[in-house]
């Protein structure tokens, strides 16, 4: 059985990874597996973990928040802001937890900067209004 690529395109960085026997993720609808000679295929990933089987029967874990996954002619491109990669589940279930809560603290500080702004101006309106 011939294998597959998968390209891992980040904001960041981007690696190929050839040989690739399958690979296992899940989207909005559940678990998914891929295989050499997989029909077109296009989904969005869910925040967690997918692991690729490589040719020598190794399996490595992919971490992301979330991504396009977009397989055609043998080969998976997945699409994302940031990505793991590990062939230690637990270090990489680690370091997807921290990232996890990195992104929520940024996305915290992006709502209250922007409840600010809409502040300052609605008030800036309103004095012009007054005038």
């Amino acid at each position: 059985m011939s294998g597959f690529s998968l390209q891992l395109l980040g904001a960041d960085r981007g690696e190929r990874i050839d040989g690739v026997m399958s690979f296992v993720g899940e989207d909005g609808t559940g678990s998914f597996g891929l295989l050499a000679g997989h029909e077109r295929f296009m989904t969005v990933l869910s925040f967690g973990l997918a692991r690729v089987r490589l040719a020598d029967g190794a399996w490595e874990y992919l971490g992301f928040p979330g991504g396009l996954l977009y397989f055609v002619a043998d080969e998976c491109r997945i699409s994302t802001r940031r990505y793991v990669r590990d062939n230690d589940v637990t270090r990489i279930a680690r370091a997807l937890t921290r990232e996890l809560l990195d992104e929520e603290q940024a996305l915290f500080e992006t709502r209250r900067k922007l409840h600010q702004l809409e502040a300052e101006m609605l008030k800036q309106l309103a004095q012009m209004q007054g005038e």
